[in-house]
């Protein structure tokens, strides 16, 4: 689980935990994942932290050979973690903040690809889950770094579903739509919060979705489609 220490990972990190997995969290910060790594324990789940940087290119290589070290298969990803970027014109988007947006958003998750996919293909029913935002339908103004890395997700995931097509691997792709996070409140300030639903009630259907059961494959989720469904 990319980007468990806040927000959707965390929410998903804990449910998935409840289901009987072991979770591997990782995020930048080690005291927020020792939190939650207390919480997971707490409700009688497991879990491993993991301090990964998305824009440490070699960390990440790593990750696939050194979780095989105490692991023989990987059967869920959850790439989870994104940074909204600057919100600005395109003319006024600094080349340090476009970067930063794409490497963590684009590259970051190429590289997970390349580095867990070999441990996936020893899964079972390996579930490869990316999650997205429909700004990378790009109709929003100032949104351009985070709308061009997540329109570059969904390309990316598409092509690794089509890839593993003839596989037990299914990707998948989440958008969850708006939540109670740090993101969404920095990216709208002035939205009453109480209209968005907590990460909590998202990550149920991220267990769904991470499951054997689930055969789905180069799809886009909606959240708010899920939920209509359920009534």
């Amino acid at each position: 689980m990319t980007g468990a220490s806040r927000g959707l990972g965390r929410a998903a990190s804990l449910a998935i935990a409840r289901e009987g997995a072991h979770v591997v969290i990782s995020a930048r910060t080690v005291g927020a994942l020792e939190e939650l790594d207390d919480e997971i324990k707490a409700s009688g789940g497991t879990a491993t932290i993991l301090q990964l940087d998305l824009t440490n290119a070699e960390k990440i290589d790593q990750l696939g050979p050194s979780l095989l070290q105490r692991w023989p298969h990987l059967d869920i990803l959850v790439a989870n973690a994104a940074i909204l970027g600057p919100l600005s014109p395109l003319g006024h988007v600094k080349p340090e903040g476009w970067d930063a947006a794409i490497a963590a958003n684009l590259p970051a998750n190429w590289r997970l690809i390349r580095t867990l996919d070999p441990l996936l293909q020893r899964s079972d029913a390996g579930r490869a889950i990316f999650v997205t935002s429909r700004a990378a339908d790009g109709l929003n103004a100032y949104w351009g770094p985070y709308a061009v890395s997540k329109a570059g997700l969904e390309a990316l995931a598409k092509t690794y579903a089509a890839e593993v097509a003839t596989t037990k691997i299914r990707v998948s792709l989440l958008d969850p739509g708006g939540m109670r996070t740090a993101m969404r409140e920095k990216a709208f300030p002035g939205e009453d919060r109480a209209t968005l639903p907590e990460p909590a009630a998202v990550a149920p259907l991220i267990v769904e979705m991470a499951l054997p059961s689930f055969n789905d494959n180069g799809t886009l989720v909606i959240y708010r489609d899920w939920i209509k469904s359920r009534h």
